[in-house]
């Protein structure tokens, strides 16, 4: 943990001193951002009851420089102490019409960041325009990310069935069985697995812990139970590997250790390799036919146990959110999970009735099978009663006959 902390501290550091120093940006919005970052330090360490900062705090600093940068482009680099009314409802209006896209040509998904947490926040109070942006986006748009992208497990297997290397086909398999964030799972250290046997099928299974410093704030510190057996088989291949180091100039192999992280690779290659096989099978997403990407696979997971008759709350805990949340109630709303329940009720009742009108004629038919024993009985008493009638006139006229 101490190394994780000390990377996002050195790289969040780095690139601070990076912006701050970065001359093509102009005087006034480096010491603006100088100044905001001293504040938001402070307010860091507060607002969480720390000392010092943490790994979460170092990402959310991070997150800052990059919506810095962006949106100090957006202003063509005008100090933003000097902006106008025009200025901001200029960027506003090209946001919201698509004529400011992202690195990949496409619009901006989460502008309502850019809003909340920029333009309507501490940084642009410290430049003093705050009340222009609120006239400026007076009535902003609800933007609660309402689009499902889901993939069935029957395509996700495609997939990981044309990765070539075993970590590779781990993380595919982390994703969709654990269902958390890519970055945490790169994260991940030996030490995180921990080997048990199933209570109920005594089958192998791992509990991956899940610490509160590599999470999103807003996610709870956990450990899930893997749910497949291909997981289970590609964490022991992968943890049984060896990393290379170099002792004394010369390259050797040695088992992983307890701190070592199970990925040997950054973001970078896994997007690569993911995008390679999603190329391959052409896997695409539900409902609308997007390539699939490593958020894909998370929701994915949710979509998957809730079809397996999991609850919300159960499917919410294992995607670190709260019992009941947004995220999670869209995939409910879109599978028409609570939909299913009133017609399974309706169904059961169905066949409650069924059952006891098939219990009343149950009875009726063994009363009237029980009747027709009794009279089939009476019939053959009858029938012996006869035949010995007659068998005695026989006898008394052959008795008659000889006198």
């Amino acid at each position: 943990m101490a190394n994780d902390l000390k990377y996002y501290k050195e790289k969040y550091e780095r690139r601070k001193e990076v912006m701050l120093n970065d001359k093509s940006i102009c005087k006034e919005n480096r010491e603006l951002f100088k100044k905001f970052f001293e504040w938001e330090e402070t307010k860091l360490k507060r607002s969480n009851n720390l000392s010092v900062l943490d790994i979460g705090c170092y990402k959310t600093l991070d997150y800052y420089i990059t919506k810095f940068s962006n949106v100090n482009k957006w202003f063509k680099n005008k100090a933003w102490v000097k902006l106008n009314k025009e200025d901001i409802k200029k960027v506003y209006d090209d946001l919201e019409e698509g004529k400011i896209l992202n690195g990949r040509g496409e619009r901006y998904a989460d502008l309502k960041s850019y809003y909340g947490k920029v333009f309507r926040s501490k940084p642009f109070e410290m430049a003093g325009k705050v009340q222009l942006v609120k006239e400026v986006i007076e009535f902003p748009a609800k933007r609660t990310n309402e689009a499902v992208r889901y993939i069935e497990e029957e395509t996700f297997k495609k997939l990981v069935g044309v990765v070539i290397r075993p970590d590779q086909k781990l993380l595919c398999w982390l994703a969709f069985d654990i269902g958390e964030n890519i970055n945490t799972l790169l994260e991940l250290r030996k030490r995180d697995f921990f080997k048990e046997k199933n209570p109920d099928t005594k089958d192998p299974e791992y509990r991956v812990n899940l610490p509160r410093e590599r999470l999103k704030r807003t996610r709870i510190t956990r450990s899930e139970i893997t749910m497949y057996k291909e997981t289970v088989e590609f964490i022991e291949i992968v943890l049984n590997q060896k990393r290379e180091i170099e002792v004394n100039g010369e390259k050797k192999l040695v088992p992983l250790q307890d701190d070592d992280k199970i990925f040997q690779f950054e973001y970078k290659m896994a997007d690569k390799f993911l995008k390679r096989a999603v190329g391959i099978v052409g896997a695409k997403c539900i409902p609308m036919g997007q390539p699939v990407t490593w958020k894909d696979l998370r929701s994915s997971m949710a979509c998957n146990f809730l079809k397996q008759e999991w609850t919300v709350d159960e499917v919410n805990a294992r995607l670190g959110h709260k019992p009941s949340s947004r995220e999670i109630d869209k995939y409910v709303n879109f599978l028409a999970i609570n939909r299913h329940r009133p017609k399974l009720k309706a169904y059961k009742f169905s066949m409650q009735k069924l059952e006891s009108d098939l219990d009343a004629k149950g009875q009726e038919l063994k009363y009237a099978t029980e009747k027709i024993k009794r009279q089939e009985a009476d019939i053959e008493a009858l029938k012996k009663s006869i035949s010995g009638v007659e068998k005695f006139m026989q006898k008394q006229i052959a008795i008659n006959a000889e006198n």
